[in-house]
């Protein structure tokens, strides 16, 4: 399991975000505080507070490819 933090801070870095994340067959939460959500999903990323960083986790030990294309949303 691996972890980094994002900021996504408007509806397309979002809509982005989601494309990226949805080619990977990885299963891939989204936390903010003590919420948790699927990072696949549009509607659970909008149910965070998008004003704070969010902490990325990827279920696997080989998430580099993944990471290294969501280096943009980096906090």
């Amino acid at each position: 399991m691996k972890t980094i933090d994002i900021r996504l801070s408007t509806i397309q870095e979002v809509q982005k975000f989601v494309n990226i994340v949805n080619r990977y067959d990885i299963d891939v939460d989204l936390s903010s505080g003590r919420y948790i959500v699927d990072a696949k999903s549009i509607m659970g990323i909008f149910s965070l507070d998008l004003l704070k960083p969010i902490t990325l986790t990827a279920h696997t030990e080989d998430a580099d490819a993944l990471f290294a294309e969501l280096k943009e949303f980096a906090a």
